[in-house]
């Protein structure tokens, strides 16, 4: 494994019953997803020459003249297949500034992206060319030889960040030694020269690769004390690049022809999808409901000599609440929060508002964002619990308000702890921390109450189309494919299949070094299951009501979110054979924090598939007579 040019590195981690309104809205839906695909696809084919309209490109421009000091902040270092664990650049025995560590104030996403840099020793004037600069002699003891070993033996890379730009390089290199009628034997090397190449545009910085000379090297296969010489050296280059246009090395990967292919069937498959669901629906409504509808509109002598059957049989329980009605109000509320959220947070990426390698800023935007909706989970979660007569209010508004913000939490509190053990950057410092739980105590609890409030005291009533009997009928016995973990199975197949493809560059891009910049593609896969998630749900909803089972509430809502259930299933099959994670943190990082998300898209999801099934519930009963 020959790793002497560690720009390989660099290209790596650069290579992430119905009415005729019911067919026009069909058809309205398609036009709209036709639409969103093509402006997706002119967007991505004119990418590299449209402007980039990135919120960090245009307010953090660096002007610099010749011979002004250009910083390189050294950032941290961590085994390439474990991406959660990182360490702080200077755990390691590397040179530094003679007046020490000396750290820069970081912003909450690059916090939370377990960022923590600090300036560096190397010293690099704008467009001056240095060539075999000393850095420092270090004088090596065992121990920090041992860790250099082990680093290389791991893969370690190192992160640094130059005028915001990041540029990554391998430590040293592993060379396997091959004897005549002896074992192969591994020398490990510590790499002691670093190259950095820099393009530049005026007076700007546009562009910086960096490498390493396979002949400055020593062997620290030995477990012995050493001293060390470190070198560097710079080059500059003219570019016609332009600065608003830098960052579009690192969103290469994601443009390349055999990758834009695969996202095209992806697209292609799920609106096939979406087609076959809606006609599947379509055919559900126009044959089976209308000839329902026929029989039950017939005269009341008719009527008479009938018993009546199917969905119909039902009409008196179809609308007794459910039990649980504070917990599931707070699941709908939640839900429908989550649901703006992943709207506002595609609205940011859609304007440009992050660009590749910054994790956390999305990250910090999600949660600056779950904070200032917390209102709509109260409205929702309140006007919802009201609505099904519902008394305890307060109760209901403060289960909402940690239904999900608790899971989180405690899932957090345990995975810090690990990341403090281990002494990774991962481990958000205190201050931070605190920050995050003044954010949600000032922020979030108190535009939950006052949406809780608002909803109380609304005036929407729910307004059942037909009466609801004083006693619930006995539900038959059903067979065992009817029951609910049959039916969410079913429920998760359509969906989770429109989204299976575009599943592994999301996972690649978060869990790994890819890099995943084409969020018009990512927003129509969005659209495509929420559509799938709500036809499914309803179909599932209508066959549950033939075989007269009138307990469909907590049934839409487990099926609605049983993709999530399947995402969280597909995470161990990435895990175990599609990456190369391993370690306890990476592990508990990697499983935790899935958790978290994939309950939270059962919550959204859950909340679409209950929306859907109660508009449909509503329509069909609607359209009949009940005594």
């Amino acid at each position: 494994r020959d790793r002497a040019q560690t720009n390989t590195l660099d290209r790596v981690m650069t290579s992430r019953a119905v009415k005729p309104s019911s067919s026009r809205a069909f058809a309205v839906v398609l036009c709209v997803l036709v639409a969103l695909a093509t402006r997706a696809r002119g967007a991505i084919q004119s990418q590299e020459d449209a402007p980039t309209t990135t919120l960090r490109r245009l307010l953090g421009k660096s002007h610099y003249s010749t011979n002004d000091e250009v910083v390189l902040y050294a950032n941290k270092v961590g085994p390439f297949h474990n991406p959660s664990e990182t360490y702080q650049y200077y755990d390691f025995p590397f040179c530094r500034t003679p007046e020490g560590v000396k750290h820069k104030l970081e912003d909450l996403g690059e916090v939370l992206g377990g960022d923590r840099l600090a300036r560096s020793p190397y010293v690099i004037p704008f467009r001056v060319d240095r060539e075999n600069v000393d850095l420092c002699t270090q004088f090596l003891e065992r121990k920090e030889v041992q860790k250099f070993r082990s680093a290389v033996r791991n893969d370690y890379y190192f992160q640094m960040s130059f005028d915001d730009l990041p540029i990554w390089g391998f430590i040293g290199k592993v060379e396997k030694i091959m004897r005549p009628g002896a074992e192969a034997e591994n020398k490990y090397f510590l790499f002691t020269h670093v190259h950095f190449e820099i393009s530049y545009n005026d007076d700007q910085v546009i562009e910086i690769n960096l490498s390493t000379d396979p002949l400055k090297t020593i062997d620290i296969t030995a477990d012995e004390s050493m001293s060390v010489r470190f070198s560097y050296s710079v080059h500059w280059k003219p570019t016609t690049i332009t600065y608003a246009n830098r960052m579009e090395k690192y969103s290469r990967y994601s443009f390349l022809p055999e990758h834009l292919e695969i996202h095209w069937f992806s697209i292609i498959n799920s609106c096939v999808t979406v087609v076959l669901m809606m006609g599947f629906l379509a055919s559900i409504l126009l044959r089976v409901l209308k000839n329902d509808f026929v029989k039950f509109s017939q005269d009341e002598e008719m009527l008479e000599s009938q018993e009546e059957s199917g969905w119909k049989y039902v009409h008196g329980d179809v609308f007794r609440f459910p039990r649980g009605r504070s917990l599931f109000a707070a699941i709908i509320g939640t839900g429908t929060q989550l649901f703006f959220l992943v709207l506002f947070v595609f609205m940011l990426a859609l304007i440009g508002a992050f660009y590749p390698y910054n994790m956390g800023a999305v990250t910090a935007s999600c949660l600056v964002m779950y904070a200032l909706t917390a209102g709509i989970a109260g409205y929702v979660s309140s006007n919802t619990y009201r609505q099904m007569g519902g008394e305890n209010w307060v109760r209901n508004v403060l289960l909402t308000c940690v239904l999900f913000c608790g899971p989180l939490g405690l899932m957090f509190s345990f995975l810090n702890t690990v990341a403090i053990a281990y002494r990774s950057t991962a481990a958000l410092p205190f201050g931070t921390i605190v920050i995050i739980i003044l954010l949600w105590a000032i922020v979030t609890i108190p535009l939950t109450i006052i949406g809780g409030i608002a909803g109380k005291n609304a005036k929407s009533e729910f307004n059942a189309p037909v009466r609801t009997t004083k006693y619930p009928r006995e539900i038959p016995v059903l067979p065992w494919y009817r029951s609910t973990i049959p039916q969410m199975c079913l429920a998760s197949f359509l969906p989770f299949s429109a989204i299976y493809i575009e599943l592994f560059y999301i996972f690649a891009s978060v869990w790994g070094h890819k890099v995943y910049t084409i969020y018009s593609v990512l927003f129509i896969v969005f659209v495509i299951l929420v559509l799938v998630t709500a036809f499914m749900t309803v179909s599932l909803t209508y066959f549950q009501l033939t075989a007269e089972d009138h307990e469909w509430w907590w049934r839409s809502v487990l099926c609605g979110g049983s993709t999530a259930i399947a995402i969280f299933g597909y995470s161990f099959y990435y895990f175990h054979l599609r990456s190369d994670m391993n370690g306890f943190m990476q592990t508990s990082y990697f499983f935790g924090y899935m958790g978290v998300i994939c309950y939270g898209w059962f919550l959204l999801l859950g909340a679409v598939g209950h929306k859907a099934s109660l508009l449909f519930v509503r329509h069909i009963y609607r359209a009949i007579k009940c005594d």
